[in-house]
């Protein structure tokens, strides 16, 4: 089963996240995909809440925050992925050693990596962010991240069997809620 969660911050997608791979899951074979890098003292809270709120659910943790094709070898055929997040993959690949410069194909690079990735696993539950709901005007950085977001989440979504976004503490669902 491949599903596909986006929503706004602080929304319950991550909670709702874990509680699906947790009904997926067979127990030994459990797993949250951390991809986030922290760099400042509000990502370390971030992470240090995360654990504290998936503490005693079983999940053994990857640090995978770039490059999941690398990773290929270790993926555990029988296991269930909470990857979280999407975003914080994509932002890695994109703005992270490139000297200043945006790495312009890092969406195509990701969206291919976690294709893969899904094909190899068992089960996976991916979270993304919605950053799509304003419509401001934003630099060359920021809408290039926005379209690549997108980018990269249409092909998950495509690919994914349940489809859900969390609004206002709701959730809406666009392909399979009749699949959990």
């Amino acid at each position: 089963m491949k599903i596909f969660i986006s929503g706004g911050a602080k929304n319950g997608k991550s909670m709702f996240a874990q509680e699906c791979a947790k009904k997926l899951s067979i127990e030994e074979h459990l797993w949250y995909l951390a991809t986030m890098e922290p760099r400042d003292d509000e990502d370390f809270a971030r992470v240090a809440r995360h654990r504290n709120e998936r503490a005693g659910w079983g999940f053994k943790t990857a640090e995978w925050g770039r490059n999941i094709a690398l990773h290929s070898e270790e993926i555990d055929c029988k296991g269930t992925y909470l990857v979280d997040s999407v975003t914080a993959l994509l932002s890695n690949e994109m703005f992270c050693g490139m000297g200043g410069d945006i790495n312009k194909s890092a969406p195509e690079k990701v969206a291919k990596e976690l294709l893969d990735f899904s094909d190899k696993a068992k089960d996976v539950v991916f979270v993304s962010d919605n950053l799509f709901c304003d419509a401001a005007f934003y630099d060359e950085w920021t809408d290039s991240y926005r379209e690549g977001l997108a980018f990269v989440d249409r092909a998950l979504a495509e690919k994914c069997d349940i489809v859900a976004e969390f609004s206002c503490g709701q959730i809406i669902y666009y392909k399979g809620e009749d699949l959990l």
